[in-house]
């Protein structure tokens, strides 16, 4: 059943089990407001109330993947998105590198490897029904040195733990797979993808709606209220939406909406800026596929890899450098009340504290090109400085708890009527259909 707009005071009379669960009496007017009272003066506009059994918060991929199960495996229960942009996917989704993951990297038994083994193989069914372009192209995880070779070993366990279709390979295949990647040893991961996940957003929200699903975009939530029965959402322009649950999926704004509504974040999102350049097309037979560097075990990033995108071209990124505003993409954005939030949060200073060093290799391979080139060339030594220019940034959501450690695993919060996504970080696109099923699932008891 379709969500219901109704006026505060007058509007369409909803139905039996609609009147029932706003808690009003079902003789509304179907008259519209009049403009002007009866002395004529113009009347104050009317706030519009929404009904609906589910209300998400975010209209990223993870938000409209649980929208989108939502009205599969219920399609009796009413959902809204709220998404406070003009268009859906504009945030992490929108700026991600389009990677299907495998799973190889995560720990066994986490929620990162089961839900992205699982969400990979929905995500590859979801876009060969709808027709979106995706490929399973393969990537390497290549050991630069011998000093890589043990945790290169390690990850190779995982992926086998994991039931990862992968392979240790010598150099002499890494020179098959990818010519111009250098490397003593690798891992090939033949079932890793690429797919445009801005599009898998849009049919997304296309289904939803076609399934009697609303979603709204200019959608700030500023305000939550939650009662005995149920909650209610305000949006900054004023709308209302009363709901019988929340799920919280605002992702760079996750640790927001659980305060507003009334629960204490088990951890602050601390916003990481990653920065690209993309090969200019005389430089993109540097890298075939994907080539990817043993990552560093003490953070939960990947390194600087290249990654040939669905759309063409190739991507070479991400470093990792604290980014001064929730939203900043750009160098020079900056957003004051945010900075001071990082700043003023003791689990940050502690995370600096224990990574200054790491740190400031970061920020100077941002400011230094000649720097993002030679972390570039240990994994492809031909890469040079005029093969690279600049390609939009993206910034991470890392949750970071108050003892300054590194949120590593999805993290979800629940109270009676809210259920909180506090941390989805990458596989979250890959998984978020099977992300958006588990959520359904918790949500199930609730709305029977």
């Amino acid at each position: 059943m379709p969500a219901t707009a109704v006026n505060d005071d007058e509007g369409p009379r909803p139905g039996p089990g609609e009147a029932a669960f706003l808690g009003r009496s079902p003789r509304a007017s179907i008259r519209p407001p009049p403009a002007s009272d009866r002395a004529g003066n113009p009347r104050s506009p009317r706030k519009t109330l929404i009904a609906t059994d589910v209300a998400i918060v975010g209209g990223g991929i993870v938000g409209l993947a649980t929208a989108y199960q939502l009205n599969k495996a219920l399609p009796k229960s009413r959902v809204v998105v709220l998404e406070k942009e003009a268009e859906v996917g504009r945030h992490q989704t929108g700026h991600n590198s389009g990677v299907l993951h495998s799973g190889i990297y995560y720990k066994p038994g986490s929620l990162k490897a089961l839900n992205c083994r699982l969400g990979k193989k929905l995500m590859e069914e979801f876009c060969e029904a709808e027709g979106i372009p995706y490929e399973i192209c393969g990537k390497v995880i290549v050991a630069i040195d011998d000093s890589d070779l043990p945790a290169l070993e390690r990850i190779y366990e995982r992926g086998q733990a994991n039931g990862v279709v992968c392979e240790k390979i010598d150099k002499d295949r890494l020179a098959e797979l990818e010519p111009h990647s250098a490397g003593v040893q690798a891992i090939h991961v033949p079932e890793a993808g690429i797919v445009d996940y801005k599009e898998v957003c849009r049919r997304l929200a296309q289904r939803i709606r076609e399934a009697g699903g609303e979603v709204l975009t200019g959608a700030r939530v500023a305000g939550i209220v939650r009662t005995k029965d149920k909650a209610v959402l305000t949006t900054a322009d004023g709308r209302e939406v009363e709901a019988a649950q929340i799920v919280n999926c605002a992702g760079l704004q996750c640790d927001r909406v659980t305060a507003l509504a009334g629960q204490k974040p088990d951890a602050k999102i601390i916003p990481f800026r990653g920065e690209y350049f993309e090969l200019k097309p005389e430089a993109e037979h540097l890298c075939k596929n994907l080539i990817y560097p043993v990552p560093d075990p003490a953070f939960p990033f990947l390194g600087v890899h290249f990654t040939r995108m669905i759309g063409g071209g190739v991507e070479c990124g991400p470093n990792a450098v604290l980014a001064f505003g929730r939203e900043a993409y750009n160098k020079t954005d900056f957003n004051l009340g945010d900075f001071l939030e990082t700043m003023g949060y003791s689990g940050f200073r502690k995370l600096a504290f224990k990574y200054w060093k790491t740190g400031l290799g970061e920020m100077w391979r941002s400011a230094s090109k000649k720097a993002f080139v030679k972390a570039l060339s240990r994994l492809v030594p031909e890469i040079r400085a005029e093969h690279l220019e600049p390609a939009p940034a993206g910034i991470r959501a890392q949750a970071v708890t108050p003892d300054g450690s590194m949120v590593d695993d999805f993290l979800i919060q629940e109270t009676d009527r809210v259920i909180n996504v506090n941390n989805a970080p990458s596989p979250a696109a890959t998984a978020s259909l099977n992300i958006g099923r588990t959520i359904v699932e918790r949500l199930s008891p609730r709305l029977a």
